[in-house]
């Protein structure tokens, strides 16, 4: 009897055990029934072109720029542009007249003729002393030559006196040729003389060195104009003139980033007050840092055909630092720490999120390049996280402006 009611002991413990096992699992499903998704804003893991840039602000200036000085000083006779002229290389600036200079000139001019014709009559003299001292020299030869054949038959004084006249004639030779040098010597020197005076009158027509347009002019007909290499408090400029159809932009390059600059490099100018973005390259740096900014003057040279660009304009110059091609990246705001320790929030296949560990490259303003821990197309978190834990169930909504369209 005490047996029976053991085994009918046993079988009641089992059915109660079944009983609460069936009821725990309805529990669970009546809970996954009841449990509400979220809606959280997702973006996809893509593929991107990422770029680290550099935004330096910088004065336009003109690619060249010079005060135009008179070499030699006159009264202005004519000045022929104005503010604004567009002139070309070599145009005509400006007319000096000044009358000592043209006299000076026609002194030497004078001078010069008359050194030449002092030359004339000094080849004019050699060629005659030539002459005599060939016939006295013949006469000689002769004279000696009877001499040795019939010794007693000339007398000695004639012979002496031949002698004589062949060595006067050798002396005025010399002397006709020194005349001659002397004369063609003073012909180089007013030469030279003349050469120079046409050189400095030549100067009195002022020309434009480059192409490029006038942006001051300084002076007026009849104006007295001072020699450009007169002291600085005399001499004063006719006008100034600019290269403007080519400008420079002069950045401050920091020193962190001096290691990045390369010239050729590409350059987007952006100026404010046009509304527009102009396309230009990095041309030269100076390659040291200026000791009291820290930074290095890096140049880009941008091509302003239509003079669009005015100079003294403010640029915007996006210097790229980083480049990374085609790089698996996410959007910042997915991300929640930096470095070894950054992490995303995935949404899984059943659509409940995991959270997982990163590991970052590239880093832009809007995106960051992942090197491992998420794969293409994987839909990841963005924005607030405060309220969101891993395995919590939740509703995806693309945020197509994050998962699309270029990042730099």
């Amino acid at each position: 009897m005490s047996k029976s009611y053991s085994i009918q002991g046993i079988s009641s413990l089992v059915a109660a055990a079944a009983l609460t096992a069936a009821c725990a699992r309805q529990d669970i499903v009546a809970r996954a029934s009841t449990e509400q998704s979220r809606a959280v804003a997702v973006a996809q893991v893509k593929r991107h072109d990422l770029v680290r840039s550099l935004e330096l602000a910088a004065e336009f200036r003109p690619y060249q720029e010079i005060d135009l000085h008179a070499k030699v000083s006159g009264y202005l006779k004519a000045i022929h542009v104005d503010v604004g002229d567009r002139v070309q290389k070599g145009q005509a600036i400006a007319e000096l007249e000044a009358p000592e200079m043209m006299q000076e000139l026609a002194h030497a001019e004078a001078t010069l003729k008359r050194t030449q014709r002092d030359v004339q009559r000094a080849q004019g003299e050699l060629r005659r002393w030539e002459a005599q001292h060939a016939i006295r020299k013949v006469s000689f030869d002769r004279l000696s030559s009877v001499v040795k054949a019939r010794p007693n038959l000339v007398a000695q004084q004639e012979i002496d006196d031949s002698s004589a006249r062949v060595q006067e004639a050798e002396a005025q030779l010399s002397s006709a040729q020194a005349a001659l040098a002397s004369a063609e010597e003073q012909v180089r020197i007013t030469t030279v003389t003349k050469e120079r005076l046409d050189t400095m009158l030549a100067y009195l027509r002022i020309t434009a060195p480059f192409a490029g347009t006038i942006t001051k002019r300084l002076v007026d007909p009849g104006a007295m104009i001072q020699a450009g290499t007169a002291s600085h408090l005399q001499a004063m400029p006719l006008v100034q003139l600019s290269q403007v159809e080519r400008l420079r932009l002069v950045l401050p390059v920091p020193e962190s980033a001096v290691s990045r600059i390369q010239n050729n490099a590409p350059v987007e100018v952006r100026v404010e007050s046009l509304h527009r973005v102009f396309q230009g390259r990095i041309s030269r740096f100076t390659g040291k840092l200026d000791s009291s900014t820290r930074t290095m003057e890096t140049e880009v040279d941008l091509p302003n055909p239509e003079s669009v660009i005015k100079p003294g304009m403010f640029g915007y110059a996006t210097l790229a630092l980083d480049r990374r091609f085609d790089a698996l990246s996410v959007p910042v705001q997915a991300l929640s720490g930096r470095g070894s320790k950054a992490t995303v929030l995935v949404v899984t296949t059943d659509k409940r999120l995991a959270q997982r560990e990163v590991n970052l490259g590239l880093e832009t303003p809007n995106h960051v390049e992942v090197l491992s821990g998420l794969r293409e197309n994987d839909m990841v978190v963005v924005g607030a996280r405060g309220n969101l834990a891993p395995g919590i169930l939740v509703e995806p909504k693309l945020q197509e402006s994050m998962s699309q369209g270029a990042h730099h």
